[in-house]
């Protein structure tokens, strides 16, 4: 019964405080005050990130291992460059756009590529990274040792040996979601690349080879 009274009693004075600072009616110009007060109601309480800024499509859209990428896994080269926001090379052959093809962030390093995006079937499936400075989902990176990346992913990682190179080998990263994450080691087991996507894709040891 307290609760009851104490409620209506609230109900009293939010009823009061609006009679107090009425919304203009059609036609009357408002004052100073209340204007200010029913512009603040109508900003939202936090900051909200352009969805046309680089890589803000792809924060918002995807998760767990997949996170970070420009674009979800599955969208079109033209969403990746939209989310990418940056000149980006490469493309289909002209006799088959749906063939497997990459695109690159940088084809004129001295060494590796650095990071390249896989399309096939029109669709961004793979990422691919070999510069050390660039961390994957988790925390591994090239440079470090197999048992170190195993241990960022413990209980999720299996090992394969490398299906060419004796003595290296292949970890593959599962999660909830549909995306794995792969690492490839050299044979004395440090990590020289790796890639996150989509199977059977991610599994492409030759990349589009």
């Amino acid at each position: 019964m307290a609760f009851c009274r104490s409620l209506a009693g609230l109900l009293v004075l939010v009823l009061l405080l609006g009679g107090c600072s009425r919304p203009p009616a059609a036609g009357e110009p408002a004052t100073p005050g209340v204007q200010a007060d029913l512009d603040a109601a109508d900003e939202p309480a936090e900051d909200i990130p352009p969805a046309t800024a680089p890589h803000a499509a792809g924060a918002l859209a995807t998760t767990g291992l997949a996170a970070g990428l420009p674009a979800p896994l599955g969208a079109d080269a033209q969403a990746l460059r939209d989310g990418w926001g940056r000149p980006l090379e490469g493309g289909p052959d002209a006799s088959d756009a749906a063939a497997c093809h990459y695109l690159f962030t940088d084809p004129a390093r001295a060494e590796g590529f650095g990071q390249a995006f896989m399309f096939e079937g029109g669709r961004f499936v793979r990422m691919d990274v070999d510069d050390p400075a660039l961390a994957a989902p988790g925390g591994g990176r090239v440079g470090m040792d197999a048992a170190a990346v195993a241990a960022l992913y413990p209980g999720r990682a299996e090992e394969q040996p490398h299906k060419y190179v004796e003595g290296a080998r292949i970890l593959r990263v599962t999660g909830d979601g549909e995306a794995v994450l792969v690492f490839a080691t050299d044979a004395a087991g440090v990590v020289r690349s790796w890639r996150v996507g989509l199977p059977p894709q991610v599994d492409y040891v030759e990349g589009c080879g």
